[in-house]
């Protein structure tokens, strides 16, 4: 999978050609979970409270660059790197 950012030890990737809805994995000290990008919100499994609030920051600062890297996976694309979270 893809890392296509990495901040305070979280860690996000994508999948190549991954089922919708358009959503990217975030992993956190053994910790997964997957945010639908669109809603900004949790689709499956969780992390510690600071670390969630820290990656759903960044999904709203970073929605249209996370689109277009969905976009770009679903056509089996090299994908973008997203600056951090700082």
């Amino acid at each position: 999978m893809p890392e296509i950012s990495l901040f305070y030890g979280i860690r996000i990737t994508m999948n190549w050609k991954d089922h919708v809805p358009p959503h990217f994995h975030a992993e956190y000290n053994g910790n997964h979970v997957l945010i639908d990008i669109i809603h900004g919100r949790v689709l499956e499994g969780g992390l510690p409270k600071r670390q969630l609030r820290l990656v759903l920051a960044w999904t709203e600062i970073h929605r249209d660059e996370l689109m277009q890297n969905w976009e770009l996976a679903r056509a089996l694309e090299p994908l973008n790197k997203i600056a951090p979270l700082v």
